[in-house]
C-alpha cells in the first residue's frame, strides 16, 4: 500500500496492472523535481517487474499535470539547472517508452505543456471530455520544445506546430481527431473505457507485446528500407518465441491459446 502523502500513488491488481496516480493536487500534479524523482524511480523498478503486464498513469485531483513547476524554476534562474531540469525530465519519458509494457495514460482534467508531454509520450490515452490540451509555454515565453518531440509524433506536423505556435487548448474529442490520444469518453466512463483497453491488453502474451513495443519505436526512427528489415528480423523472432509458436498452433487446432 502507497503512503498517502507520497507524491506519486502505486497500486497492483491480480492480472498485473500498476497505477501510477500523481498525488500532489495542491500543485496540480506539476512535475517539479520531487514528482519528476519519483516517476523515474516508479519506472526503474518496474521495468525489471517480470510480473507486470500494463501501467496506468493518473493524476489526482482537478488537473492531470501542468507541466513544469514554475515556481521551482524561477527560484534557480541558472543555465545549467534548467539544462538538468530538463535532462531528468526527458529520461522520465523515455523510461516511459522502454518499459516494456503498454503504458497508458488516463487523462481526467487538464494536461498542459509537459504534462502534454506526458500525455504524448504514454503509449495509449484515454481521455475525460473534462480534459484539455495545451502546449501553452510559448504564452509565458518559453517555447516548448520537449513536449514537442513526442507531440510531434503523434500528431501531423502542421496540428503540433499550431499548438505550439499559439499556445491554444484543443478539447479532448480534438485530442481524439489529431491522434493526441485514443478515446474521448464522458467522465463517468473513463475508468470503464480504461479497463476496457486493459482487458484486451492483459489477454495478449506480455512477450510479444514487449517485442512489439520495443519495434514499433526503433522502426519509427529509420528510413524505410532500415525499418522493413528491423522488422522482418524481429518478426523473425518473435515467431520461435513460445508465445507465437502456441498462438499459431492452437489457431490451426481451433483451440484457445494457453500463453503461460
Amino acid at each position: 500500500m502507497s503512503d498517502s502523502s507520497a507524491p506519486l500513488l502505486e497500486s497492483r491488481d491480480a492480472r498485473g496492472v500498476v497505477t501510477l496516480t500523481m498525488n500532489r493536487p495542491a500543485t496540480f500534479n506539476a512535475l517539479g523535481e520531487e514528482m519528476l524523482d519519483a516517476l523515474q524511480a516508479a519506472f526503474d523498478r518496474l521495468a525489471d517487474d517480470a510480473g507486470l503486464r500494463a501501467v496506468v498513469l493518473a493524476g489526482a485531483g482537478k488537473a492531470f499535470c501542468p507541466g513544469h513547476n514554475l515556481k521551482e524554476m524561477l527560484a534557480r534562474p541558472e543555465l545549467a539547472y534548467y539544462q538538468q531540469l530538463f535532462a531528468r525530465c526527458s529520461r522520465v519519458m523515455l523510461a516511459i517508452q522502454k518499459l516494456p509494457v503498454p503504458v497508458i495514460a488516463r487523462v481526467h482534467g487538464i494536461a498542459t505543456a509537459a504534462g502534454c508531454q506526458l500525455v504524448a509520450q504514454c503509449d495509449l490515452a484515454v481521455a475525460s471530455t473534462d480534459a484539455k490540451f495545451a502546449v501553452s509555454g510559448i504564452n509565458v515565453g518559453l517555447f516548448c520544445s520537449s513536449p514537442s518531440v513526442p507531440l510531434a509524433r503523434n500528431m501531423h506536423p502542421k496540428q503540433a506546430m499550431e499548438m505550439l505556435v499559439t499556445g491554444d487548448f484543443i478539447s479532448a474529442e480534438q485530442a481524439r481527431e489529431r491522434g493526441l490520444v485514443n478515446r474521448a469518453v464522458a467522465p463517468d466512463q473513463l475508468d470503464a473505457e480504461v479497463e476496457s483497453l486493459l482487458a484486451s491488453i492483459v489477454a495478449k502474451p506480455r512477450e510479444a507485446l514487449a517485442i512489439g513495443k520495443d519495434l514499433f519505436y526503433r522502426q519509427r526512427e529509420l528510413g524505410v528500407e532500415a525499418a522493413y528489415q528491423l522488422a522482418g528480423q524481429t518478426m523473425a523472432v518473435n515467431m520461435v518465441a513460445h508465445c507465437a509458436q502456441e498462438g499459431v498452433s492452437a489457431f490451426a487446432e481451433k483451440r484457445k491459446p494457453s500463453w503461460s
